[in-house]
């Protein structure tokens, strides 16, 4: 816990620089790219955990992975290694992207569903969560084939599950009870 207090204090000292750097959306756009990196790579998230690797070395590692990365976003890097805590990047980044939506008053509206959104039904989603929620909306498309079909939509809080395996095992439970 204490580690995503760290993320959440290191994201909000970011951000406020960015502000004043009037850089926050290239900030962001580094941080959506260093969380969605971490995340599709093992190694790279391992090698960020590992008390084994010297800092320099995954210094090097982050710096040629990021080539383009805002200054702002170096300096966080350069912090977290001077403070032993670049393992916490993922989750600096992660609270970054949250606080960077919520100071601009947008949402991501998580949708998983078996195959990609077509352009077509991105908007229909984004209208319709925009009607729902009041709020600009960015949709995150999620693929999972566990779902068999249909989708699952996520807004903040709000969950509303229509997919084929969620009906099947509705269905599944009303047998068994019976």
């Amino acid at each position: 816990m204490s580690g995503s207090r760290a993320a959440i204090r290191y994201a909000k000292a970011v951000l406020s620089l960015a502000r004043d750097h009037k850089s926050a959306e290239a900030v962001n756009s580094d941080m959506k790219l260093i969380t969605s990196t971490i995340r599709q790579s093992e190694d790279l998230n391992q090698m960020l955990q590992s008390p084994v690797v010297r800092s320099s070395d995954k210094k090097a590692v982050l710096t040629s992975v990021f080539k383009n990365a805002n200054v702002v976003t170096t300096n966080l890097v350069d912090t977290l290694i001077s403070n032993k805590r670049l393992s916490l990047l993922g989750d600096v980044a992660t609270s970054y992207t949250q606080l960077y939506d919520q100071m601009r008053g947008t949402q991501v509206a998580t949708v998983t569903t078996v195959v990609p959104l077509t352009a077509e039904l991105k908007t229909k989603v984004l209208a319709k969560v925009k009607e729902l929620t009041g709020k600009e909306v960015e949709v995150e498309n999620i693929i999972d084939e566990n779902i068999l079909g249909g989708f699952i939509l996520r807004v903040g809080d709000i969950q509303y599950n229509a997919s084929i395996a969620n009906k099947l095992d509705k269905l599944k439970r009303e047998f068994t009870l019976n």
